[in-house]
């Protein structure tokens, strides 16, 4: 009797233990999306019925960019209108060389457009076209306010207008890239901070938005490594910086470049140049900004600064080669005085200079 009542407890037990495991298991687990919710730091639900929404909010209002030269097609890129006057922007190196600069609109028809302006540097093109042929703007997001990890997606024309509309989709795969890129030279001269994403970015998608799961532009496409070992890295401009060009072109102001006056070149890629212009470095410094020659009464001739100085530093920001330098110095006015850290022979010594301003 002892041992059949043991039996029935056991069963009992194993019930109550089998019904809460399963109480436990109904409880966290979302009938209608079919998604489990894991319990880590927070309760966090997947819902992945797709992001059509977001992309009806801005679908209407990207458009590819045709660039014209001598009469005929020479290349495509993409472009939004994020303006209810006209205004589109896009890519410097989409409409670059252009002599005539049209645009296709979602529906298909093809229009005249006006170049409002551009900036190589930045690459970012402003255009314009009539307002009646505007029937969505695009909502501007921020970067700022994105996590690494967040859905992300594109809108473009990749390889040709008959694919114009492509959504493409992923993640956003980092922020604060510093990418070095080729603008007016054949060697990397200037650096851009990017976006990194997986969203399939190809020939036709520069200058296309990138967008938020809601449909709001937070970047700009603006480039891909293209090298046969990698796939799946792209880039755009931050939303904010982009737009912070673009008031200063449509204003009609240039945009600020400030100047060292100088000639300069990389410690490490300049040996050629070093033996012409009869400078020797230490072989203890093995990066920086060596100067080749220094502009009669500009800034750095008024500063102190002398042809064979290294420049290693400027404001907060160390230098590691000219790129870098250019980069660091458009987070300057031009007027404003700054410290320039030089290493002269093996002496480090540090200058004031007053920026002068690019013509």
């Amino acid at each position: 009797m002892k041992k059949v009542l043991i039996y029935f407890l056991t069963i009992l037990i194993g019930i109550c233990v089998g019904a809460y495991c399963m109480y436990y298991y109904i409880s966290n687990y979302d009938i209608e999306s079919k998604n489990i919710i894991t319990k880590v730091q927070k309760d966090v639900t997947v819902n992945d019925n797709g992001i059509s929404d977001g992309i009806d909010n801005i679908y209407d209002s990207v458009v590819v960019v045709e660039n014209y030269q001598k009469s005929r097609l020479a290349g495509i890129g993409s472009g939004f209108i994020y303006d209810e006057n006209g205004f589109i922007m896009t890519n410097h190196h989409v409409i670059d060389k252009a002599s005539e600069v049209k645009v296709m609109l979602m529906s298909g028809e093809t229009i005249d457009c006006s170049v409002i302006g551009s900036d190589e540097y930045a690459d970012i093109a402003i255009l314009k076209i009539d307002k009646k042929y505007i029937k969505s703007v695009a909502k501007i997001g921020s970067n700022e306010n994105t996590k690494v990890g967040d859905t992300v997606f594109t809108i473009g024309s990749p390889m040709s207008s008959d694919y114009a509309g492509t959504v493409t989709r992923g993640i956003l795969s980092g922020k604060d890239r510093m990418v070095e890129v080729s603008v007016n030279s054949t060697t990397n001269d200037w650096v851009m901070n990017v976006m990194q994403t997986d969203a399939a970015i190809n020939p036709g998608n520069s200058g296309g938005p990138l967008c938020n799961v809601s449909g709001e532009v937070i970047g700009i496409n603006s480039m891909k490594i293209v090298q046969s070992e990698i796939e799946g890295i792209g880039f755009a401009i931050p939303i904010e910086e982009a737009m912070n060009y673009a008031k200063q072109i449509v204003s009609g102001k240039k945009v600020n470049r400030p100047l060292l006056g100088i000639s300069m070149g990389d410690i490490a890629t300049s040996s050629y140049m070093l033996r012409r212009e009869g400078i020797k470095i230490d072989s203890s410094i093995i990066s920086g900004v060596v100067v080749f020659s220094v502009s009669s009464n500009g800034p750095a001739s008024k500063a102190g600064i002398v042809k064979g100085d290294v420049i290693v530093k400027i404001g907060e920001y160390s230098v590691s080669n000219s790129a870098r330098l250019k980069y660091y110095l458009s987070k300057y006015n031009s007027g404003d005085t700054v410290d320039i850290e030089i290493i002269r022979g093996t002496e480090h010594k540090t200058l004031k200079i007053t920026l002068g301003e690019s013509e």
